[in-house]
């Protein structure tokens, strides 16, 4: 029941009964009020009509009877009659029904009706008597006195009262017929309301249903325009209102997608923010950031660094663009912060942190190169320069010294020579220009053939050069590019013979372990200090910075060395030995798949 009264049928249908009921209450009153006063001005009418018929029936007719005869013709059931003289003196009475005594008491006690010679009109009054009908009983009744002068000049008055049930009766008629016209109309207008609730609320309904669908994204609901009324044409326009959200939304999915596509592929760091600081937006690089920051400084995932806070309130209060290079947790950061207008207020702003740390370190090392490679270039050039001098202004004056400074000269271009040429060779392999001739190969082969390089060094150098085999009848062999891998282990065969003192050991070993070749070249010198070892394949490198001019070497070996590694998809590491010494490991892949030509 309360669905109805909170429909547009139940809202509809007690709109029109109560519109109707209104109506009809209206023309009831109005109706019943005239016919009240209609039926009384009648009964008035009729009774000055019969009173001055019996007042000239009294005063013609001499004979009792015949006058009583005749004026009970004309009175009928419900009306009755006296007449009286001045004095209130009843001389007939002609009186149909009960309480005749009572009624006639009432009438003449009644002020108005008293008689003067002087009283020309008719005189009516609406009393309340007894009923003529039952006891105790009262009713209301139209009462009129006609005022008559017989012969002798004495004034008479015929007294007429006549009850108004029958008018009444006839307003209940009427009344009776209201209700039932007002019970037909409730039918009717029930009828009607929901007559229109399938014309009309229906389609409504329908459309209440595909609005609730339209807000929850099925933007496909159609409703059926059968009706050429304002509801067809809603109906038509609620489809197309459909159409057109559908549109709309795939461009707002699509350029969703691209600006999450265009945000997600940036390499900058990008965050949106609200004008109370709270992010709004960040794509995955923002994310990370934000998760290495709390994690480094175990701060509230709410808490902003305090660099950017200042920056972003500032662009905030006063509309101004901020660009700055910041440090946050060792990383330094190129910071630009915008302001975001909703028309003329700031919304909030964007922020774009773009990773400086790699600049940053190649900055460092470009500096770094520059002044290795100046300091390594000085001291031979310095020796080139003084010993041609000396040998143009002629100071020295046996050909012995003469010979020697013309050695010394060669020695140190040739040391600028092999510097050149390892900066060559590593610019090559950094910049992925490094060409490979891989080649099946048997690995303990070619060790044995690096070795035998250096036996006789070894010998002079008195250190002992040997092979470790764990798997001593097992042939090994590998895809590589021999010369290159010959570099490798020259530099480190040789470095290790270098600073290992006399009576030492270098030892080469070889152990396979899964899909993969392990090459161990471990000397007993003095090792390189354990804070050393993490830079030790960066170019000029040296850890003991005094021994490595005197002894040829030109920093770059063993940056060459991991970069040809690397090359053939291993990697190279260094640790410090057991006891003494320094262990490199190499670690190159075990395949078959050679071409005969490959590039990094």
């Amino acid at each position: 029941m309360n669905k109805i009264w909170h429909s547009i049928v139940g809202k509809l249908w007690a709109t029109i009964l109560l519109l109707v009921s209104f109506v009809l209450f209206i023309v009831t009153v109005l109706l019943l009020e005239f016919l009240d006063n209609f039926h009384t001005k009648q009964a008035e009418d009729s009774l000055r009509r019969e009173a001055t018929t019996i007042g000239k029936i009294v005063v013609d007719h001499k004979n009792e009877d015949s006058m009583r005869q005749i004026i009970q013709d004309i009175l009928d059931d419900e009306t009755n009659a006296m007449i009286i003289d001045s004095t209130k003196q009843v001389h007939y009475s002609f009186h149909d029904g009960l309480n005749k005594q009572k009624i006639e008491e009432k009438i003449l006690a009644e002020p108005k009706f008293n008689l003067s010679p002087e009283m020309n009109e008719k005189v009516v009054k609406e009393m309340i008597l007894p009923s003529l009908k039952n006891n105790d009983v009262m009713e209301q009744y139209l009462v009129l006195m006609y005022p008559y002068h017989v012969d002798n000049g004495i004034t008479h008055g015929i007294v007429m009262y006549q009850s108004l049930d029958a008018v009444h009766r006839t307003t209940k008629s009427t009344t009776h017929i209201v209700f039932l016209s007002a019970f037909i109309a409730f039918i009717l207008t029930t009828v009607f309301a929901f007559f229109l609730s399938t014309r009309i609320t229906s389609p409504l309904r329908g459309m209440k249903q595909a609005a609730f669908d339209l807000s929850k994204g099925n933007f496909d609901m159609r409703l059926p325009a059968t009706q050429n009324d304002e509801i067809g044409q809603l109906a038509t326009a609620f489809n197309q209102m459909g159409r057109q959200l559908k549109h709309q939304m795939e461009l707002i999915k699509q350029e969703k997608e691209q600006l999450s596509s265009i945000l997600t592929s940036m390499t900058d760091a990008v965050i949106t923010f609200n004008r109370d600081y709270s992010i709004l937006l960040s794509n995955p690089q923002a994310e990370r950031l934000l998760q290495k920051w709390y994690f480094a400084n175990g701060a509230d995932e709410n808490v902003l660094p305090p660099e950017i806070f200042h920056m972003l309130e500032h662009v905030i209060s006063f509309a101004e663009e901020i660009e700055e290079e910041l440090e946050l947790g060792g990383q330094f950061y190129d910071v630009s912060i915008s302001p975001l207008y909703s028309e003329n207020s700031i919304r909030g702003a964007v922020a774009v942190l773009r990773d400086m740390t790699d600049q940053h370190k190649l900055e460092k090392l470009r500096s770094d190169f520059i002044a290795n490679v100046s300091h390594e270039l000085r001291t031979p050039i310095s020796l080139l320069q003084g010993y041609s001098e000396a040998m143009i202004d002629d100071v020295v004056t046996s050909v012995e010294e003469r010979n020697e400074m013309a050695q010394i000269i060669h020695d140190e271009s040739k040391r600028m020579s092999r510097l050149v040429t390892d900066l060559l060779d590593l610019a090559r392999m950094e910049s992925g220009h490094m060409r490979l001739y891989k080649n099946r190969m048997d690995l303990y082969a070619f060790l044995e053939r690096v070795l035998n390089k250096f036996m006789q060094i070894a010998r002079d150098a008195n250190v002992i050069l040997s092979v470790e085999k764990i798997e001593s009848n097992a042939e090994i062999v590998i895809c590589a590019d021999a010369d290159r891998l010959e570099q490798v282990f020259t530099n480190l065969i040789d470095n290790a013979i270098r600073h290992t003192p006399d009576g030492g050991k270098v030892t080469v070993g070889v152990e396979r372990k899964g899909e993969t070749i392990e090459i161990t070249v471990a000397d007993t010198g003095s090792g390189i200090p354990q804070d050393d070892l993490p830079f030790i394949f960066e170019r000029f490198y040296k850890a003991d910075k005094a021994r490595t001019r005197g002894k040829g070497g030109t920093g770059l070996g063993l940056a060459i060395a991991k970069n040809i590694i690397d090359s053939h998809g291993g990697r190279i590491s260094a640790r410090l030995g057991e006891s003494v010494g320094t262990v490199f490991t190499c670690t190159l892949p075990l395949t078959d798949n050679c071409s005969e030509e490959e590039y990094r």
